[in-house]
């Protein structure tokens, strides 16, 4: 493949490997150890509990997401069916943003889940369906309807979301435009068919965490980076 080719289609100079991206995580797991997500409140109803999670997250903190869950939960039932009773719905969920527009995707999102069955219904839906309708639901784009499809119902997706890309320009694998569904699909074409719903979960898990704590957006804290010695930014950067 040529340089203009690898700068238009998004990739580095060269396209990892399975073996590299399972370097990759290994770092980051030896570095922050498991990270047991999702995170749920709920362990009678943890599956729903996703779905209205991965809606609630976007564009706000987790912890405001924790706050409506629980006046959710403190409302009522975390049903489907509880969910598109509830008058007060944007009230409830106030703390997780934009209330009023996140409420109208909830509901859509709940019109659907009952609509199709439930669970055991849409589990019956091959993965490339599942994620084409949760993405033609009102709000759901593919991120939110990837980290559905990973956390709710065990696909394997890669979350090619600011963390990854950021943290992947930085280690050498991307350049170029963000374009979500050409990272997913690279990372999953590297892997292969088997890798496991669970390590893709580890692997997004693992990202956010190494985003958060050392691969800042401003500043990434190179000195006491995992992935320094395979990393190009930060062998670039040289010595702390």
């Amino acid at each position: 493949m040529s340089s203009h080719e690898n700068k238009s289609s998004g990739l580095a100079g060269a396209r990892p490997t399975a073996a590299a991206i399972v370097d990759f995580h290994d770092r980051l797991a030896a570095a922050y150890g498991p990270q047991h997500w999702w995170p749920i409140q709920d362990p009678a109803n943890p599956r729903f509990e996703i779905l209205i999670g991965a809606v609630l997250t976007q564009h706000t903190a987790w912890t405001n997401v924790e706050i409506a869950i629980t006046a959710l939960r403190e409302a009522g039932s975390l049903t489907p069916e509880a969910m598109l009773a509830h008058d007060d719905l944007p009230a409830l969920i106030r703390r997780a943003g934009p209330h009023r527009i996140k409420a109208e995707r909830l509901r859509s999102l709940c019109r659907w889940f009952v609509e199709r069955g439930g669970f055991a219904a849409i589990e019956t839906l091959d993965t490339v369906t599942l994620c084409r309708e949760l993405r033609s639901l009102h709000g759901i784009g593919p991120e939110t309807a990837d980290v559905i499809a990973l956390y709710a119902f065990d696909r394997p997706r890669f979350v090619a979301d600011a963390y990854a890309f950021r943290i992947l320009e930085r280690y050498g694998w991307w350049q170029g435009a963000r374009r979500y569904e050409r990272l997913r699909e690279t990372i999953e074409a590297a892997l292969g068919d088997d890798a496991s719903a669970g390590f893709y979960d580890e692997l997004h898990a693992l990202i956010v965490a190494h985003a958060k704590q050392r691969c800042h957006k401003r500043a990434p804290d190179c000195g006491r980076c995992a992935l320094a010695a395979t990393c190009e930014y930060a062998r670039a950067a040289g010595p702390a």
